[in-house]
């Protein structure tokens, strides 16, 4: 499963030039998975327009924008900010792995410096990444296959520009991360620890509480949104039960 080891302290580095603005809440939700990410980053000449529409989510996510001027027509300067950063990181000794966003194979060496200095690096970009800069990292996500890794994902995307006044996720939000979470969590078949659902959910959502939503439990929210199967299992300790969820099917058995 690949969120077994969950615990890992990653530093995300996004190249504003070469990934759009309608991939961020896949690129987190995916990063969740993983870890948690400590150092947000993003790169890009902020000046100009041509990022405009990233400037609109950086607050929502706590992304901290990298100023990059391009000194040179025709030169990237964003990827040497984003390499210097990267090194200076790694370096600190405070992370335990890399989610590098791009599609530009710029960044092939510098996924396998980090892997040689024994780092986890997770890649993101585009169906045109260049093979060698996903070949150098240890995983290679599709930022397309992530946006439409669920029949909700329009439905997603057009709720986020509703403009909604309250940042709290909405149930369809929390519903979808659950979906996703149970899907890379759940065992042969298709259970997943309940306890360990809630932990990624917060990960997702540092606000989630399912009190926010008028129970006082996580069972029962869970319970409440009729999505879900749920199957309360006793343990050795005659006062303590674990749950666990599974995706109802389409027949609703």
């Amino acid at each position: 499963m690949e969120n077994e080891n969950n615990d890992k302290r990653i530093a995300v580095l996004i190249d504003a030039d070469n990934v759009s603005d309608k991939y961020i809440p896949f690129i987190f939700d995916e990063i969740s998975n993983y870890g948690t990410p400590t150092y947000k980053r993003i790169y890009g000449d902020w000046t100009t327009t041509h990022n405009t529409a990233w400037k609109k989510v950086l607050l929502n996510y706590s992304i901290a924008p990298i100023q990059q001027y391009s000194y040179t027509k025709g030169k990237n300067a964003t990827d040497s900010a984003l390499i210097i950063d990267a090194m200076d990181i790694l370096y600190s000794g405070n992370v335990d792995g890399f989610c590098i966003v791009s599609s530009d194979s710029d960044f092939t060496r510098l996924a396998a410096r980090l892997r040689e200095a024994g780092m986890f690096v997770i890649g993101m970009g585009e169906q045109k990444t260049p093979a060698p800069f996903i070949a150098a990292c240890e995983k290679f996500k599709y930022l397309e296959v992530l946006a439409s890794s669920t029949d909700d994902a329009q439905e997603s995307q057009a709720e986020e520009k509703s403009g909604r006044k309250t940042s709290m996720a909405s149930r369809f939000q929390v519903t979808r991360a659950i979906k996703s979470i149970v899907n890379d969590s759940s065992d042969d078949d298709g259970w997943a620890f309940l306890g360990a659902v809630g932990n990624l959910l917060n990960k997702r959502y540092p606000d989630f509480d399912s009190r926010n939503y008028g129970y006082p439990k996580l069972s029962q929210f869970v319970e409440s949104l009729k999505q879900f199967d749920i199957d309360v299992r006793p343990t050795s300790n005659p006062h303590i039960r674990h749950a666990y969820i599974r995706l109802k099917s389409k027949k609703g058995k």
